[in-house]
């Protein structure tokens, strides 16, 4: 086999698992992530609570992560365990947010005894090295990387890695997770100058989102319509990224609509601990948010700390809010992790809630096949049935989705990222992506590249 060549440890037979390797020689290479896999991506390999490193790791010089959702870090404390001790690099944001990330990952998957947790955390800080966006880092004399804005969650990267092929300079791209443009809080990714070969994501590349006018107006539509029901609107949200968006968008349509008692009365729980301590993050980092967001601070706004909002912190306060919502009855919006419903403070929302005609469940995001949440997309609307902790729960709450609030860029905007490089690639690979969301992208490339091979990497 020639070299250098790219090898992939997952986000090929679906959107979890994201894991890359570059192999420069025999005996040098790079990963790019190391993610847990999650629903029905499991079946017959590592879940994202016993994920195993089944693919060789000995020649990595380091790892580069393009940014901290779990499905792109989750494998990262099973990597360390396994003998990994090179440097693993990021961006300054999310060198600041990976620890609480993986702290986390270890307490599900590995253990919650503090002591060892902490020894665990202390060793992939010593790894972590923050690199500056749009700065090259050389790793070798020959081959170095840059990060540039990805626009997906604050601190999110897609990387550019120069090397020689033949003697000749080579361009590999790696975009991690593409953010849609106008996305609330962050800048909109820009397409790099040059790639000649380009790994990218398609997580909804069949697909195009509503605009951000659009998906707001329905928000608030779907939202004012489920709390005449008395009840509460459940929101599953991944706790970095999706669920400050959400806060941000919420906290405008409240500013706009001062003489509505609906909204100005409105209660927004946030019940993610780790959500809350990222929400204070995004806080800290705001010199990384768009010109929308600064400008909003001048004005006087708080769009992550507005006063409609209440956050829950401690288990029994959790509990608490559900027995009340479950008894009485309360119109409020609950933002709750996980994204997916695959584990977290939502499950016991949903498994209290979801057979109340008086709740409503919104998702603002994709759900993997073989989770909870596609589950209840799948069957909630027809009256169906979901199974929880064992537990056959019929749905009689309402679902919704709105899919204009993903965070991942659409197929026009995939698009775009290609059709904008000065320099177009020779060599496209196409992964994280359902097979008809991977199909569809593939054949819009090479109509778009005639000359270009666009393959689906497996």
């Amino acid at each position: 086999m020639s070299f250098p060549h790219i090898l992939h440890h997952g986000a090929v037979d679906g959107v979890t698992g994201s894991c890359h390797r570059l192999v420069l020689s025999a005996s040098e290479s790079v990963l790019i992530d190391c993610g847990a896999f999650q629903g029905a991506e499991t079946s017959g390999r590592a879940s994202a609570n016993s994920p195993k490193i089944d693919f060789e790791f000995k020649s990595a010089i380091a790892l580069v992560v393009t940014h901290c959702h779990i499905d792109h870090v989750g494998r990262i404390p099973w990597l360390v365990a396994a003998g990994f001790n090179r440097p693993i690099y990021c961006t300054p944001a999310t060198a600041q947010l990976l620890p609480m990330v993986l702290e986390d990952a270890i307490k599900l998957g590995i253990t919650r005894d503090s002591r060892t947790v902490d020894k665990f955390v202390r060793v992939i800080e010593r790894l972590i090295v923050s690199v500056e966006y749009k700065t090259w880092f050389s790793l070798s004399e020959l081959f170095k990387f840059k990060f540039q804005p990805a626009g997906h969650i604050l601190g999110s990267a897609y990387v550019e890695f120069d090397t020689l092929v033949d003697k000749r300079k080579h361009r590999f791209v790696f975009s991690g997770d593409l953010g849609a443009p106008y996305t609330p809080l962050l800048p909109s990714p820009k397409a790099p100058y040059r790639a000649d070969t380009l790994v990218i994501e398609s997580t909804y590349g069949d697909k195009n989102h509503q605009k951000r006018r659009q998906r707001k107006a329905e928000l608030t539509k779907v939202v004012e319509s489920c709390l005449t029901n008395n009840g509460a609107v459940l929101i599953p949200a991944f706790s970095i990224g999706r669920t400050q968006e959400l806060l941000y968008e919420i906290e405008d349509i409240i500013a706009k609509h001062p003489n509505s008692k609906t909204w100005q009365d409105l209660t927004v729980i946030l019940d993610s601990p780790m959500a809350a301590d990222f929400t204070q993050h995004y806080k800290q980092l705001s010199s990384l948010w768009d010109k929308e967001a600064k400008r909003k601070v001048k004005m006087g706004r708080h769009p992550l700390d507005f006063e409609n909002l209440y956050t829950i912190d401690s288990h029994e306060s959790h509990l608490s809010a559900i027995s009340y919502i479950k008894q009485k009855g309360s119109p409020c919006i609950v933002i709750a992790a996980s994204g997916m419903c695959s584990g977290g403070r939502i499950m016991n929302y949903l498994k209290a809630l979801l057979p109340d005609a008086r709740t409503d469940v919104l998702f603002v995001g994709y759900q993997a096949r073989g989770t909870l949440g596609r589950d209840i997309q799948q069957y909630g609307p027809k009256g169906g049935y979901v199974f929880i902790d064992g537990e056959k729960l019929f749905v009689k709450a309402g679902v919704y989705t709105l899919s204009g609030y993903s965070a991942h860029a659409d197929q026009k905007d995939l698009v775009n990222f290609v059709k904008r490089m000065r320099h177009k690639p020779k060599h496209i690979k196409i992964v994280h992506g359902d097979d008809e969301a991977k199909l569809a992208l593939q054949r819009v490339y090479q109509d778009l590249l005639p000359e270009c091979l666009v393959e689906i990497a497996g």
